[in-house]
């Protein structure tokens, strides 16, 4: 398992046919456990367990179109109304957060219109809310917890 800066997690681990699974706690099914995938199962159960988010409002790989080409994001969180409040983009911990990452995650709010995006390698986590008045996203310090969004 790598050494990420996130809590450890209770991840359930199956080995078949000599590759590792990781149980997807929103998906609900095993999937394969690359370092990207560890970054988002480790992550979520952050989100979840250490920042009170509901699970019943957050998804991962959600579809979207956008100009006409099918893309995925890799977590978002709904709200109550079922819109979407959050999206969370994760790279393996050896990517470099650079400003092409960011460049995806916002052209992912293009069509989503989120308040807040996160960008992880699972050792340095970006979170930024949108200000759509003045067009910028304000850099916050740490991840909020879910009764302060």
């Amino acid at each position: 398992m790598l050494s990420l800066n996130l809590p450890s997690a209770p991840l359930k681990i199956a080995d078949r046919n000599g590759k590792k699974y990781v149980f997807d706690v929103l998906r609900k099914k095993y999937v394969a456990l690359t370092p990207e995938e560890c970054v988002r199962q480790h992550f979520v159960h952050y989100l979840i367990n250490g920042l009170g988010y509901p699970v019943g409002l957050l998804a991962n790989e959600v579809s979207i179109k956008l100009n006409g080409t099918a893309k995925r994001c890799d977590t978002v969180l709904f709200s109550s109304s079922l819109s979407p409040r959050m999206i969370i983009e994760y790279k393996a911990p050896d990517v470099n957060i650079s400003q092409q990452v960011f460049n995806q995650i916002t052209r992912y709010n293009i069509v989503l219109k989120v308040d807040y995006l996160i960008v992880t390698n699972g050792m340095t986590h970006y979170c930024c809310k949108v200000d759509y008045e003045t067009g910028r996203c304000i850099f916050l310090p740490s991840v909020p917890r879910y009764s302060d969004l």
